[in-house]
């Protein structure tokens, strides 16, 4: 369920004349059908839309967020959000650029669906006359026949036109190919659209862009079906200002699951953002108003070494995504592992999470601190850790360590870890069988 309480402190900037202004400015708007027509149809009456999700993992993750975040603004600007989550398209995958997707069980699929609703239902709101409604295609492809599916809805679609869409060229020209099952994908979502189109009305379709020939395989579809015109808009692909794509780390995806990412994984992520970036993800990320993100913008021209502008997005989305205590929590765990709380009041499955971060290893209870020091990585050697605790650079849980025989045995914290440090700013995590 959502959290009320967040929820109500979401609001749209009423400096803009009006909600497209506005997300055109935050940068969510990448490609669309036209622009004249979709501010006027998202200023006036309002309207049904949704974007689709789906089951290919057991949890959303931070490309997902910005359809969220899109749908939430629509969601507040009036206009009433289905989100939908795929149990039918979860069975096959979009097709990917290299190469066939590993097909998961109809039972996974189901059980990833539930995850998946519960986590769209937490950022929409489920109150009032435009509440979001959960939907699931699997209820609408499952009673249907191929031959039923073929005759109604694939006779729509032309072959030359489907080869077209990136990510089928993209495969036909690898060493892959691709399966008639990954390339039925676009009918299967073209068919999402006429049936939402059919049952609710709905006239606009949000996806990220890289989505753009599955969303308008639908306005397509439906121009053809029913002769009548909808709209779709495709989100930038966020990618950092090196060109890296935004939120994988090394091929692993920021989930918004806190088991599969921590509270404190999820802060640090957005603590570390480049000065290059913070802005525009102060903008896609949050609802601070204009305003306020033009006032961080001067501070990270004047003032970036004191990094409020990225202070202010890990604790915005913290909390968005996780709530207040677990930010909390993050930001006191931060703080206690440089010295600046006691790392014996964290909690402890934080500070665990948080010490799953560092470079980490598991010993005895009788390892030596200088053996430690080498197990982790902190110094090269035996002798450089002896010469670093002699120099007064190494701590133990924030106590300086001043013997070199010292072990650790006296020092394990709850939960059965500590914590080491050399210098100010090089940490380590020890996990005590």
């Amino acid at each position: 369920m959502s959290d009320p309480a967040i929820l109500t402190q979401q609001a749209n900037d009423l400096t803009f004349d009006d909600v497209w202004e506005e997300i055109s400015w935050r940068g969510l708007v990448q490609v669309s059908t036209d622009p004249t027509e979709l501010r006027e149809l998202l200023a006036g009456e309002p309207i049904t839309f949704y974007c689709g999700f789906d089951p290919t993992a057991p949890s959303l993750h931070l490309g997902n967020l910005v359809q969220l975040l899109l749908m939430r603004r629509l969601q507040l600007a009036g206009h009433h959000p289905l989100g939908l989550v795929g149990g039918s398209t979860g069975l096959i995958g979009d097709p990917r650029p290299t190469a066939e997707r590993t097909l998961n069980t109809k039972d996974v699929v189901a059980q990833w669906v539930g995850y998946l609703q519960a986590q769209v239902s937490r950022f929409l709101s489920g109150e009032g006359v435009n509440a979001v409604t959960l939907v699931n295609n699997l209820d609408w492809t499952s009673p249907m026949s191929a031959i039923d599916f073929l005759r109604e809805i694939g006779k729509h679609f032309r072959v030359g036109t489907m080869l077209k869409k990136d990510a089928v060229s993209a495969r036909l020209n690898s060493d892959a190919g691709i399966s008639y099952t990954e390339f039925s994908y676009q009918v299967l979502q073209g068919m999402d659209f006429l049936e939402l189109y059919r049952s609710y009305g709905c006239v606009l379709q949000t996806g990220g862009s890289d989505q753009w020939g599955n969303l308008t395989s639908g306005t397509d579809l439906i121009r053809k079906a029913e002769g009548e015109g909808v709209h779709a808009i495709g989100t930038p692909l966020i990618t950092n200002s090196d060109g890296t794509k935004f939120g994988k780390s090394e091929g692993n995806a920021v989930w918004l699951d806190p088991t599969l990412t921590s509270p404190y994984a999820f802060y640090q992520f957005w603590l570390n953002t480049d000065d290059a970036d913070v802005i525009s993800r102060l903008k896609v990320f949050t609802f601070l108003s204009r305003t306020e993100i033009e006032e961080l913008e001067s501070a990270v021209a004047t003032e970036p070494f004191k990094r409020l502008a990225q202070r202010t997005l890990a604790v915005a989305v913290t909390g968005l995504v996780h709530g207040r205590e677990a930010t909390e929590a993050a930001i006191q765990a931060a703080h206690a592992l440089f010295g600046q709380g006691d790392l014996a009041d964290l909690d402890e499955a934080t500070l665990e999470a948080a010490l799953r971060e560092l470079p980490n290893t598991t010993t005895a209870p009788h390892a030596t601190v200088v053996q430690l020091l080498v197990d982790t990585g902190l110094t090269a050697s035996l002798s450089e850790a002896r010469r670093a605790i002699s120099q007064g650079g190494v701590y133990l849980n924030n106590v300086k360590v001043s013997d070199e025989a010292e072990t650790i045995e006296n020092a394990v914290l709850p939960g059965g870890v500590a914590v080491l440090r050399r210098g100010k700013k090089t940490l380590a995590g020890v996990f005590v069988q």
